[in-house]
């Protein structure tokens, strides 16, 4: 069981930048492959960002790309997400995954995660 607590969210101007945080209960962190994911109102859940169990492997969604960083500490068992030039698309509410698989198909719709976090909402002002 791994239970994840997102952090980090709140107000920045567009343009801005902002970094999430994602801690990690349980001393199995490592085993998994983490990742980040947003869903505004109406809008279907949409892929962010994963990254590979030692961290050496890294993949974005489009909305994204270029932009943001994912990262990964697994001594302190937390993950980043680093979103830089926030536009007005970006509020959401940013919500941390987990699985052991980790593969393309966590950018796909409706991919199922091993466990997720609460959320953190993110809003961007213009």
């Amino acid at each position: 069981q791994v239970s994840l607590v997102e952090s980090g969210g709140g107000l920045v101007q567009a343009g801005g930048s902002l970094r999430l945080s994602c801690a990690a209960s349980g001393r199995t962190f490592s085993s998994y492959a983490m990742g980040w994911f947003r869903q505004a109102p109406e809008r279907e859940r949409e892929f962010v960002a994963a990254i590979s169990r030692s961290g050496g492997s890294t993949f974005y969604g489009d909305s994204v790309k270029g932009r943001s960083t994912i990262s990964r500490d697994n001594d302190k068992n937390t993950v980043y997400l680093q979103m830089n030039s926030l536009k007005p698309e970006d509020p959401a509410i940013y919500y941390c995954a987990a699985a052991l698989t980790y593969d393309s198909r966590w950018s796909r719709p409706g991919f199922a995660l091993d466990f997720w976090g609460q959320g953190t909402q993110v809003t961007v002002s213009s």
